[in-house]
């Protein structure tokens, strides 16, 4: 894994070398130490945000293994009711993987107070979670032109003749190529990504040592910070400005915290550290060693220009590869945050697919592939050169860095148990420099910032009213919920008739019966011999096991077979195809009835445990003749936990007298 991390990651922060002293000085070296001075601002800037805040802070602060700012909502809603819809009930604890967490430090408790009784904080809170997925959408949008136009930008050292207009249509071209291949999966891309990007990082390592012992080995100094105060002091504003374009250093870490779930911690750590770290500081301190000594030059292609002659070509060929590759963090990045809206109910349903066997985070989105291709290739022609499109992507960045920041704070409050010292201290050092760095970007507005604004805007319009129209049509259900008196009249209705086979109700309510059964009735006096109401649920975890994904429990009176179910996934589970769905949910139906009807023969047996919980049982396929009971081998043991189907059998078993020792679930 950590072997991809190098081919799926690293790319995008590996091409900004590209791009990043040519924006910043596109109008040419004012001073020779303004080199230093921007050189020194790359390097604690990618010091402090991609490694100190990213690599080793954000990345615990992870929901079971998935990042970005949706699983840090996630997170947030496992200690405190934020969520819109309902999302602690007391059925869920009966899912081994999840967990009912409590704050137990009294500023915990405080913040938990907040976001519960505070109906603007939960806002807030879904608003920015919401935004920033919005604003990764945006930036895969941007992220493929950048990094391919400015590869391809370099064929002009070698091939003047060519228009502005031939370079677009070549980049528009392998964007194309590039998204066509998405199918393959990931783990396939990284794989045979992985080795170009090895060699990527290695041969710009090697030039940028090559250019700081043969021009400038004093360029070194830039580890000073002093030299950061004298560019401001000598620039003014001018240095401030200079921001937006610096901050393009770190371009990719949004999708690098996003991506973990397609990896693991300590891969990304260790590739990191020791891969991508000193390839990338090695080619910043060699691009500026070698201004330094030819201020004169034209800085528009500064790192083709630093590149020694024989080397063009291999690097060339290789940059290209890389800038194309680099896309692919983001790509990966889109796939993850839209399957995350999805469990969110902030998007039209879309196919999701899972492209590994052996990675279950790795997705693929046809639609979203297309659209990403579409777009990209859109803004390539109209925008044309890489100056608006980095001014567009310098607004993603430094928004998202903000929300990241004001999620992790609440996390540290809630979730971690760190001093509260440490806490203002990582609050106070990343919201203030993030927040001048978000100045720099909004005072150039008109220039390229706007457009990837006004894209998050449509698309947070989109989610927004979605999600609104789920939550009004879920609290209307609720509020008409169909009582069982009411159902059992219906059922027994003379003019009903039942039908031969099993009718699947969908619904958004865990409990009760939705007003639409009464109505559908009025309409259509005919109904199926079963009837299940189903119900979707997602809950604020990962993955569900299958085994535990269905309740059941039969509504009353027991002879109208009339049974409610929910389904619960993770938000990184995949939906079934329909036919899928409804084998499995029948499958696990007829084990439910099967265990229904042995417990409602089986009180003898449990007197002779007297002082055993019921629900200290657990549910285990066992191989027949292992246990006293036929059919598929289904054991019970004592001292153990049931899995839900056997514990909501137990809800119905109102004879017994256990009903009082679990949640109810009507």
């Amino acid at each position: 894994m950590g072997f991809q991390c190098v081919g799926i990651l690293y790319a995008d922060l590996g091409t900004s070398p590209l791009y990043v002293f040519s924006n910043t000085f596109k109008y040419g070296v004012g001073h020779k130490d303004d080199v230093l001075g921007v050189l020194s601002l790359i390097i604690y800037s990618f010091l402090l945000f991609a490694m100190v805040k990213i690599i080793f802070i954000a990345l615990y602060a992870n929901d079971d293994g998935d990042g970005g700012t949706f699983a840090l909502y996630s997170l947030i809603s496992r200690y405190a009711r934020v969520a819109l819809i309902p999302n602690q009930q007391a059925e869920d604890d009966l899912v081994s993987s999840h967990r009912h967490l409590s704050a137990t430090r009294r500023r915990a408790q405080w913040m938990k107070n907040l976001l519960e009784t505070s109906k603007p904080a939960k806002l807030t809170l879904f608003f920015l979670t919401i935004f920033a997925t919005a604003l990764a959408i945006s930036d895969c949008m941007l992220t493929p032109p950048i990094s391919v136009l400015s590869a391809v930008n370099g064929l002009r050292l070698r091939a003047p003749h060519l228009t502005t207009d031939q370079i677009v249509w070549i980049t528009v071209g392998i964007l194309i190529l590039f998204f066509a291949v998405q199918h393959l999966g990931t783990d396939k891309i990284g794989y045979t990504f992985a080795p170009l990007v090895v060699v990527w990082l290695l041969l710009i390592a090697g030039i940028g040592l090559y250019n700081l012992i043969k021009y400038d080995i004093g360029t070194l100094r830039a580890f000073n910070p002093k030299y950061i105060f004298d560019y401001f002091r000598r620039n003014k504003k001018k240095g401030w400005v200079s921001l937006g374009e610096i901050l393009l250093c770190f371009t990719g870490t949004e999708a690098l915290f996003a991506d973990l779930g397609y990896f693991s911690i300590k891969s990304i750590q260790l590739s990191f550290s020791f891969g991508l770290l000193p390839s990338v500081l090695l080619t910043y301190i060699g691009q500026a060693a070698y201004l330094r000594t030819h201020m004169d030059m034209t800085i528009s292609n500064a790192f083709f220009n630093s590149i020694p002659s024989t080397l063009f070509w291999p690097t060339f060929v290789l940059a290209l590869l890389a800038s194309v590759i680099g896309s692919q963090a983001m790509v990966s990045c889109a796939f993850a945050t839209m399957s995350h809206l999805q469990t969110l109910s902030c998007f039209p349903r879309v196919k999701i697919l899972h492209t590994s066997r052996r990675y279950s985070g790795q997705l693929y989105i046809p639609e979203v592939n297309f659209f990403l291709c579409v777009a990209s290739c859109i803004v390539t022609i109209s925008f044309r050169t890489t100056g608006f499109i980095a001014k567009a992507h310098e607004i993603c960045v430094a928004l998202v860095m903000v929300i990241t920041t004001l999620l992790m704070t609440i996390v540290m409050l809630l979730v971690w148990k760190v001093n509260i010292w440490w806490i203002a201290a990582f609050f106070v050092v990343f919201m203030s420099t993030e927040t001048v760095y978000l100045s720099a970007v909004l005072y150039k507005f008109t220039q390229g910032p706007y457009f990837p604004l006004a894209m998050s805007a449509v698309l947070m319009v989109i989610m927004i009213v979605w999600h609104y129209v789920h939550v009004k049509r879920y609290k209307y259900e609720l509020q008409h919920t169909v009582s069982p008196d009411e159902v059992k009249h219906l059922l027994e209705r003379h003019d009903l008739k039942r039908v031969p086979g099993l009718g699947l109700f969908y619904t958004e309510l865990v409990q009760g019966i939705p007003p639409i059964f009464p109505h559908l009735i009025e309409k259509i006096p005919t109904v199926h011999s079963v009837i299940v109401f189903i119900s979707v649920k997602h809950l604020p975890i990962p993955h569900v096991d299958v085994q535990e994904r269905f309740l059941f429990r039969q509504v009353e009176p027991k002879e109208s077979m009339v049974f409610r179910c929910v389904a619960r996934y993770g938000y990184r589970d995949t939906l079934e195809m329909a036919g899928d769905f409804v084998a499995t949910l029948v499958e696990y139906l007829q084990y439910y009835v099967r265990d229904l009807s042995l417990y409602c023969t089986a009180e003898p047996l449990r007197t002779s445990y007297p002082s055993i919980r019921i629900d200290s049982f657990r549910w285990e396929k066992k191989p027949s003749g292992r246990s006293g009971r036929s059919g598929h081998g289904h054991g019970i043991h004592a001292e153990e936990m049931l899995t839900p189907i056997q514990s909501f059998s137990e809800l119905t078993m109102h004879q017994v007298g256990m009903s009082n020792r679990l949640p109810q679930f009507q």
